[in-house]
């Protein structure tokens, strides 16, 4: 059914003297509404200055990832209406700086990735594009890991992400993970000097905050007790 929800959006811009604030504007909505055509809305006809991202509207990019009503979500995917409540609270990410409203910068997010070594490294013994068929054992065992598409919410919701900021955080592990798992990568022993560092692995409370959120359905939690398994079999030599 059609109705007015009330939107009440973080607001900061730097040098603007107001500091950090929420600011409310009421919204008509209806059943299929989602909280991103909402925060449209409000910034077309209520105020042109509110900043936020968005880019496929689908749920396929992962730009218009937020905060809404206390959960990392996608703007784009989360219907007002499921949210059963007619005030709807929205704030950027938590652990990333806030650049304006609910934009924040994604450079730690990059960062922990490049200090895991999240790209891969092909290994010089090995021909010069290896080939891994999807029906492998390999690729069987790191298919429910590889769809990251770096939206930054399990980032969020992470706390130890918020007290340790050497901890690498769930999307690098997982990430990691992927290529400790293949075997054409050839900088596996750089990365567990990194892995099995005292704020690495041994860092994860295994809370599972990051699987709750995780729009791809993906398990970083999953990712990082495997890494664990495979680290303990290192440093005791077996395997």
């Amino acid at each position: 059914m059609a109705g007015t929800t009330v939107l009440r959006i973080f607001r900061w811009r730097e040098g603007d003297g107001e500091g950090e604030r929420f600011d409310e504007f009421d919204v008509d909505t209806g059943p299929e509404t989602t909280v991103l055509d909402a925060l449209v809305d409000a910034q077309r006809t209520a105020d042109s200055t509110l900043a936020f991202r968005y880019a496929c509207r689908v749920g396929m990019c992962g730009s218009c990832a937020m905060v809404v009503n206390g959960r990392e979500r996608w703007a784009c995917r989360t219907r007002i209406a499921d949210l059963r409540t007619t005030t709807v609270t929205v704030r950027p990410l938590y652990h990333f700086p806030v650049i304006r409203d609910l934009v924040v910068d994604m450079t730690p997010f990059r960062t922990r990735m490049a200090d895991v070594g999240a790209a891969l490294v092909r290994d010089p013994e090995l021909p010069s594009y290896a080939i891994v068929s999807r029906e492998s054992r390999e690729r069987r065992q790191i298919d429910e890991a590889i769809e990251c598409i770096g939206c930054g919410m399990c980032v969020s919701a992470c706390t130890m992400v918020a007290h340790n900021e050497r901890f690498p955080g769930p999307a690098a592990l997982n990430r990691a993970f992927t290529l400790q798992m293949d075997h054409r990568d050839g900088d596996k022993d750089a990365r567990w000097t990194l892995l099995l560092s005292d704020d690495a692995l041994a860092r994860c409370h295994g809370q599972g905050n990051c699987t709750e959120v995780c729009p791809m359905d993906l398990a970083p939690t999953t990712s990082i007790l495997r890494l664990r398994r495979l680290g303990a079999r290192r440093l005791l030599g077996i395997g």
